[in-house]
């Protein structure tokens, strides 16, 4: 790599690097990508043994930028060696979580480094065939990503010997159909084979039965993205990075009542405050937060005065009772109506669920009509109770985690916000009385 190159942000402030969102006006073109270093970490790794690329990646500590935060390279170990199957990667770019809009980001403006990423990832498992999945209504940005994949095919970096190596590796784009379902890993491979997006019982898991019931392997967008970095400039250069035990950056997509809402890639264990006031330029009308969602719209909720210290990485987030999921942080003003919130979630949780678990697809139904009913001004006090024993119903009795995203924000808004929730309930009440 060109010791001016910016890519990775080996270059620049240590404290603030910018790792898969750079600074590079134009960089979604490949001959600009390659002009501040890009392919030359696939350079790198294909130089080395293949457990030697997943052995760096592991102890980097990358986890999961999906929403799990699971050991990125632990998760690659799982890859059987030695089988004579086929062996597939599948990247999960469909972006489909209320709140969340970071992956978006990268399929834009840094396309080919996603793409780098998937390569490294390929060889160092094996794999000789990857498919990205992406949201249907992302079409703009599959485009943009084909363009970028057919760009690498013709520099030799994707195909048969590439970057003048005995490796041969294929990329292609499936386009999914615009169901939240097919964000869940086994709904994901389901769509991929032609079959409807239902999500599989597990075990077993994706590595020994994935695609086609061949190991496979399953990494979000934001996840591959940060490998090219890693392999060239080091597993400990990027451990070093942000909180000890979520390393690196994260990118947070900021939305709701705040003046300055965006995506922003900032260090790992970064105070929730400093997101909000310092990068999304504070609330609307300086008012005061009611409440923050921190990681998309299943993530459980935070009182807005109780953020004072809570830093955003997978461990800090669970001391606080919740967790860093797709790093969608929703700010919500004192001004909000926590009701008229709830039923757009739970509008949204019911529309996505696939029906193939009663709980889920019931359960669901009926805590949309009784928030419907509440916010119609037909509720009592005693609805939040019943509203509580569905969720609990619903969470941990379905085969994938749609049925725990449904149930999280009723139940945790009702335990952090029980009395604006009631008196919410009787002042709507009071209103249809009135009318």
């Amino acid at each position: 790599m060109d010791s001016n190159s910016r890519l990775f942000a080996q270059n620049g402030d240590p404290a603030f690097p910018k790792i898969v969102l750079p600074d590079i006006p134009d960089l979604s073109r490949i001959e600009v990508y390659e002009a501040n270093g890009g392919y030359s970490a696939l350079k790198k790794a294909l130089g080395m043994a293949p457990e030697a690329v997943t052995d760096e990646v592991k102890k980097s500590g990358l986890r999961g930028r999906g929403g799990a935060a699971f050991p990125t390279g632990l998760k690659w170990t799982f890859m059987p060696k030695g089988t004579e199957k086929p062996k597939y990667l599948a990247i999960n770019a469909d972006e489909s979580e209320p709140g969340s809009f970071k992956d978006r980001q990268i399929l834009e403006y840094n396309p080919h480094q996603l793409v780098e990423g998937i390569l490294i990832a390929s060889y160092a498992m094996g794999i000789t065939s990857a498919y990205i999945y992406i949201r249907g209504e992302y079409y703009k940005w599959m485009m943009i990503l084909q363009g970028a994949i057919d760009e690498a095919f013709s520099r030799g970096y994707i195909g048969d010997n590439i970057a003048g190596s005995n490796y041969s590796v294929n990329v292609y784009v499936h386009r999914g159909a615009g169901a939240y379902i097919c964000g869940e890993e086994s709904g994901l491979m389901e769509s991929i084979e032609g079959k409807r997006g239902y999500p599989r019982v597990k075990p077993p898991f994706p590595a020994q039965n994935g695609l086609w019931g061949n190991p496979t392997t399953i990494n979000n967008v934001e996840t591959i993205t940060n490998v090219p970095a890693i392999i060239w400039n080091g597993a400990e250069w990027f451990s070093k990075i942000g909180a000890s035990k979520h390393p690196g950056t994260l990118l947070f997509g900021v939305s709701g009542h705040v003046k300055n809402p965006g995506v922003f890639e900032l260090p790992s264990g970064t105070l929730l405050t400093e997101i909000i006031y310092n990068y999304a330029g504070g609330v609307i009308g300086d008012k005061k937060i009611k409440m923050v969602i921190p990681g998309g719209s299943s993530m459980p909720p935070i009182r807005g005065d109780q953020l004072d210290g809570v830093k955003m990485d997978a461990d800090s987030l669970r001391t606080v009772g919740s967790a860093i999921g797709t790093g969608g942080v929703i700010v919500m003003d004192e001004d909000t109506d926590l009701t008229s919130v709830l039923l757009r979630v739970a509008k949204f949780y019911w529309h996505e669920s696939c029906g193939q678990c009663t709980p889920c697809r019931e359960g669901t139904g009926w805590i949309r009509k009784i928030l419907q009913r509440i916010c119609d001004g037909g509720g009592k006090t005693e609805d939040l109770d019943l509203l509580n024993r569905i969720a609990n119903n619903i969470e941990g009795n379905t085969i994938c985690a749609l049925g725990d995203a449904a149930a999280w924000p009723i139940k945790f808004t009702i335990q952090r916000f029980r009395n604006e929730l009631e008196e919410e309930i009787l002042s709507k009440a009071r209103a249809k009385s009135a009318a």
